[in-house]
């Protein structure tokens, strides 16, 4: 069997009504992915919006299950942490309370590069959105849009939960930002995972510190045992986070707070890897969740804008008979 057309038309005559078919089915796909592109943007905006430093901020509970190991709050105001209480009740350090100075508040580095990322996103799609529809320069703009929100996702998910996350080492809080200063065997390390915030407590040990006979007895009797966790037989290099600054001062975008002196040495200029760490021991170990509901909802949020934005770039693709390279 075979299918003619009728009245029958000239392979020339077939070619044009093709190629008008396809500028037909073209102009209809890009004014289906402009409405598809002002709706990311409306989506983006409420994403902004969501990391906004708008006072008071999200005032948010740490507290360990079943003890009082930790126990206190913080209050997020954007993509910084503006002021906390802390009580400590570790096994390996006296109990103590801590508190953050509020004149030295703690930038979130993943929160500035979520927010770098949203910006760029929301820059781009006013960009693609007030330039004349063209098939190429659609799919250029939404591909760049996809890896923006990829990145913007992965921030907020974080390291894998069955992974070790060894940011530790050079992101922990520095001193400067505590009133009084922070004890120099304490690191005070907060990160996103799963859009939630977790901030981990370490004891840390100097390497090198000398032990005193009483101990090194107990230990070789049995009578003293050092807490049990995946990371106490383990030398670590440790140093404070310089993602704010580099020396002994520490730089907020445009504000400075002196450095106290810390029990741990480091480099006054080598800022490459690894630069004025000194190895130490994890004494002890405690990791606190905190489940921020803006962050939660801004997870979600472009999830599921990830989502619109995957399928507005496979019918795009489709329509101008390309496959998606990512």
């Amino acid at each position: 069997m075979s299918i003619d057309i009728w009245p029958p038309v000239s392979p020339e005559e077939l070619k044009v009504k093709k190629e008008q078919s396809h500028a037909r089915e073209l102009a209809w796909i890009l004014e289906e992915t402009r409405a598809v592109m002002t709706e990311l943007k409306h989506g983006l905006d409420g994403c902004y919006a969501l990391l906004a430093p708008i006072d008071p901020g999200s005032t948010l509970v740490l507290s360990t299950h079943r003890n009082e190991k930790v126990k206190g709050h913080i209050t997020r105001v954007g993509t910084r942490i503006v002021k906390g209480t802390i009580h400590l009740q570790l096994r390996t350090l006296p109990t103590q309370s801590v508190a953050l100075d509020p004149q030295n508040p703690i930038h979130i580095p993943s929160l500035e590069a979520l927010g770098t990322h949203l910006s760029e996103s929301v820059k781009l799609l006013a960009l693609a959105l007030d330039s004349p529809p063209s098939p190429r320069p659609v799919a250029d703009h939404l591909r760049a849009l996809s890896i923006s929100l990829a990145a913007s996702t992965a921030l907020l998910r974080g390291p894998p939960l069955e992974s070790p996350d060894p940011s530790w080492q050079h992101a922990s809080w520095p001193q400067a930002h505590f009133a009084p200063p922070l004890s120099p065997n304490i690191s005070f390390h907060l990160f996103l995972q799963e859009a939630t915030l977790v901030l981990a407590l370490r004891a840390l040990e100097p390497a090198d510190a000398p032990q005193h006979f009483g101990l090194k007895l107990g230990l070789a009797l049995g009578t003293y045992r050092r807490l049990e966790h995946d990371e106490m037989d383990h030398v670590y290099p440790f140093r404070y986070s310089r993602l704010t600054a580099g020396g002994l001062r520490h730089v907020h975008r445009g504000a400075s707070v002196e450095r106290r002196p810390t029990g741990f040495h480091e480099a006054d200029n080598d800022l490459g890897p690894g630069s004025g760490a000194v190895d130490v021991y994890v004494r002890e170990k405690v990791r606190v969740e905190t489940a921020d509901p803006s962050l939660l909802s801004l997870y979600a949020k472009l999830l599921a804008l990830g989502n619109t934005l995957a399928q507005a770039r496979r019918n795009l693709a489709a329509v101008m008979g390309e496959e998606l390279d990512d």
